[in-house]
């Protein structure tokens, strides 16, 4: 199986999150998964910039030329995903954020409707299912959660996938998320 993990930690070094996800990797590859990690902050990565050039000038290509090329071909020859931060204010990184919003180029601009909403076109025959990992804040709610759990549940629409889960490195082992992540 191919595993891409999207690693939205700003902290670039000594952080118990990376770490976590350091040894999420070396199971994820002792069960013979291939496995392409990307720690996002230490990437050059822009904002879009919704210029739309990746619909209508150069179809299916992004006009900023920085490191997100790489990610969009790992995530779109995955067969599942893995976005994964710690909380920052109720939410995911800045970072996560960055490349959840460019991966729209893996999209067609054209829409059609489905579930009575709008939605965009498949580029490609196939997109992976993807899992959300979080590391909660202290004063991580329910409602927090549930505000991602849409977020993401929308993400899945968009992306014609699935989301198999939203967990938490602060109540899962990397077994638990090595098992929801591969099925098994």
């Amino acid at each position: 199986m191919k595993i891409t993990i999207l690693n939205g930690d700003l902290e670039t070094k000594n952080s118990d999150f990376s770490d976590y996800i350091e040894n999420l990797v070396k199971q994820f590859q002792v069960n013979n998964n291939i496995v392409d990690v990307f720690h996002l902050k230490k990437m050059e990565l822009s904002y879009c910039h919704g210029c739309w050039n990746c619909w209508w000038k150069n179809p299916g290509l992004c006009s900023t030329k920085d490191d997100a090329e790489i990610i969009f071909k790992s995530y779109i020859n995955s067969d599942f995903v893995l976005f994964a931060s710690p909380l920052y204010v109720g939410f995911t990184s800045s970072s996560l954020k960055k490349i959840s919003d460019r991966l729209i180029v893996l999209l067609h601009p054209y829409i059609e409707i489905r579930n009575k909403e709008s939605h965009h076109t498949k580029r490609y025959k196939n997109y992976p299912d993807f899992g959300l990992l979080i590391k909660e804040e202290n004063d991580t709610d329910k409602e927090d959660i549930q505000i991602l759990n849409d977020i993401y549940d929308r993400f899945a629409i968009n992306f014609h996938c699935k989301k198999r889960y939203l967990k938490s490195v602060n109540f899962n082992t990397v077994k638990e998320i090595v098992n929801a992540s591969c099925n098994i």
